[in-house]
């Protein structure tokens, strides 16, 4: 049984995710909301955002963080070289660019970034602009609840550090193919991670995305006590 400590996230398809904690703060990581197309109209007006926590700038997770800044000023944890974007754009107070190893607190949350293996770009400028290295978010929610959102990554050795230094509670991991890990590699991540809960993402929303849920359970079946928490869109846990 997972506790959640009074925390709750909530899917919204893809990679997008919201976190909620006890006191009612809002962050929202990825900030695919409003032209997501895995995302339930339930849930694309967001009537309160404190921060924004995003993983790397391609269009697919970047997606409408301009619309929500622009009508909530969260805080924006980002790559430095994204948040030197971002404050270019007219959010100087919003953005606060960080590096991997770094953390900060932004209200309930503590958030330090950690490695990605991916690529990142302003996709949706012409031509795409360099948005510095992609990154992986450690997110620390009151109770002492740690969740590890992977980003678009594939597997790599050093999940095993991330596992043994932040000790995440849940990982939320790509399993999609193609852009990102498949259901085999994000196999060998849990291993490497040691984690006993798993939310599946990036997957299910393009047809080249092929990688599902039923086919990371097949490759875990000896993983004892993991439990896949195959949210659909709109679901949270709570």
């Amino acid at each position: 049984m997972l506790d959640m400590k009074g925390n709750r996230i909530t899917y919204f398809g893809h990679s997008t995710f919201s976190l909620t904690t006890p006191s009612g703060q809002v962050a929202l990581i990825d900030p695919w909301v409003m032209t997501n197309p895995r995302c339930p109209e339930s849930l694309k007006k967001v009537p309160k955002l404190d921060a924004i926590f995003l993983s790397h700038a391609h269009s697919d997770h970047f997606g409408d963080l301009f619309a929500l800044a622009k009508q909530h000023h969260p805080k924006i944890v980002t790559i430095f070289e994204t948040g030197v974007y971002l404050q270019g754009k007219g959010f100087e107070k919003e953005a606060m660019p960080m590096g991997k190893g770094g953390t900060q607190t932004i209200g309930d949350f503590q958030v330090t970034l950690t490695h990605a293996f991916h690529s990142n770009s302003i996709d949706s400028a012409d031509p795409p602009l360099y948005a510095g290295e992609p990154a992986g978010l450690i997110i620390r929610m009151p109770g002492g609840l740690t969740l590890y959102h992977a980003g678009d990554t594939t597997v790599f050795g050093d999940m095993k550090i991330i596992g043994e230094l932040y000790k995440p509670d849940i990982a939320l991991l790509p399993i999609g193919d193609l852009y990102t890990m498949g259901p085999r590699e994000s196999a060998y991540a849990i291993r490497l991670l040691g984690v006993k809960h798993v939310i599946p993402m990036h997957y299910a929303t393009f047809p080249a995305l092929t990688g599902t849920p039923e086919a990371l359970r097949k490759e875990t079946q000896d993983v004892a006590g993991l439990t896949i928490h195959a949210l659909k869109p709109g679901e949270s846990l709570q």
